[in-house]
């Protein structure tokens, strides 16, 4: 399953597709990245931890409980990895669904975390056409997500109160089916 996000005149594609075993190295290296670590939950600090990583994204989408993405941007023959989306809690019965990203350090401020949750988004809505509403949740200190979320076309819904794993507020925005 691919998805790809149409290049424009100043940024190229984005390719969508599940992770695979050959993404190790770049998934250890986006981890690197302290900035990601803090807003991320699961660690990926070597080999073997990004190895479970892997391992239960594809179980995952075996299983329908979530379904990652690796986000590739570049040419086809040499893609990079630049981001991950996640859709969380999708199925055929719900109406709501939550979609979560990080982009790697070398990626970020580029426009990619909008093209990619979009991408996303739009497949998340065709593959369950139960779908009415897509929830992205950020901590309300994480203002580059918030910004995502608006250029992502997903509109602030309400602060909800801090809860294990997350030590403060959060902002939950959302996106209904047009």
């Amino acid at each position: 399953m691919l998805i790809e996000s149409r290049a424009s005149d100043t940024s190229p594609a984005l390719i969508l597709r599940p992770w695979c075993a050959d993404d190790l190295d770049a998934l250890l290296a986006a981890y690197r990245d302290p900035v990601l670590r803090r807003w991320t939950r699961v660690p990926v600090t070597n080999a073997a931890e990004g190895r479970r990583w892997l391992d239960r994204t594809r179980q995952d989408w075996t299983d329908g409980r979530r379904y990652s993405l690796a986000v590739l941007e570049g040419a086809t023959d040499d893609p990079r990895l630049v981001a991950n989306v996640v859709l969380k809690g999708a199925a055929p019965e719900r109406p709501a669904a939550e979609v979560g990203y990080w982009t790697a350090v070398w990626a970020r401020g580029r426009g990619i975390a909008p093209r990619a949750v979009t991408a996303l988004s739009r497949w998340a809505f065709d593959r369950f056409p139960r779908l009415e509403r897509l929830d992205l949740l950020h901590q309300v200190d994480n203002v580059a997500s918030c910004r995502v979320a608006q250029k992502s076309g997903y509109v602030f819904q309400e602060v909800l109160p801090a809860r294990p794993p997350f030590p403060l507020d959060g902002h939950r925005h959302t996106l209904t089916v047009r």
